[in-house]
């Protein structure tokens, strides 16, 4: 597997872990609906957190967060309105990013809540 890909399932991995932590219970893990793989679904008390897992090694070409490009965000959209309509959910929703930056042999995570609107 490319070194990019053992980074990538490591950050998903430190994210779920991140939010056990904080009292989320995990629900999907790389859900895929049509073109879109929605990284976590998480429920938090009466809320749907949608996460997007960005870990890079660096940030030396700007911040994780700044990769979830508009044409993701509308394919996450769509597919998590797939989810809400087949699991017939009465629920708020809310679009998160969690940024992990590997710094030496750790890693910085950051969990930007409401990180995107959906329309």
């Amino acid at each position: 597997m490319a070194q990019h890909n053992e980074l990538g399932k490591k950050g998903e991995q430190l994210a779920v872990d991140f939010l056990l932590k904080n009292g989320y219970n995990i629900l999907e893990r790389n859900y895929r609906f049509d073109k879109a793989e929605v990284d976590i679904i998480a429920r938090q008390n009466d809320t749907l957190a949608v996460i997007e897992v960005k870990t890079r090694s660096s940030t030396d070409f700007g911040n994780p967060q700044d990769f979830v490009k508009p044409k993701q965000i509308q394919r996450l959209v769509k597919a998590v309105d797939e989810y809400v309509n087949v699991n017939s959910l009465d629920i708020e929703v809310r679009f998160d990013i969690i940024a992990i930056v590997r710094e030496g042999k750790s890693f910085n995570i950051e969990h930007l809540e409401n990180a995107f609107y959906h329309f």
